[in-house]
């Protein structure tokens, strides 16, 4: 990445629905240079899901938890199918140290979060699971400053 790609990373996270055509006049390049840096970004992997900016709570689902676990390393692929199985767990990162996986979830209520962390620990090469609830977020998920940086190098 380059920091034409990160100016028009920084052009689309201000607006999302912008068109090829109106970040090409935003940015002074041209369509063809934007449509194939978009195009070469969607392929390897730099552009991701919109989805993350659908909040949790507008579904319904306004508690945050992250469960840790402890993996059976033989099961790991089974567990991480499973795991994705499960509608409320939203991301699920494999961590190096004494837990092996780190689970956020989301969950209606506390009677709910019961429910999910239960479904959690019953996955097959699950050996252990300990649950936190987020209280409040206090630095959201955010690139932009990267981008910044590496827009201005």
């Amino acid at each position: 990445m380059d920091a034409t790609d990160a100016r028009i990373l920084l052009a689309l996270a201000a607006q999302p629905r912008a068109t090829v055509v109106a970040l090409a006049e935003r940015l002074g390049l041209s369509r063809n240079t934007v449509q194939a840096r978009v195009a070469r970004m969607e392929q390897g992997g730099a552009l991701g899901s919109f989805e993350r900016r659908i909040t949790p709570n507008a579904l319904g689902h306004p508690l945050t938890a992250f469960v840790t676990a402890r993996v059976d390393q033989r099961r790991l692929a089974e567990v991480s199918e499973a795991l994705a199985g499960i509608a409320e767990v939203v991301e699920v990162f494999g961590l190096s140290g004494e837990t092996d996986l780190l689970v956020r979830v989301v969950a209606v209520d506390a009677e709910d979060l019961y429910r999910i962390a239960g479904r959690i620990l019953a996955v097959p090469g699950i050996e252990r699971t300990t649950t936190a609830l987020a209280m409040r977020e206090l630095v959201p998920h955010r690139l932009t400053p990267l981008l910044r940086r590496a827009a201005a190098e």
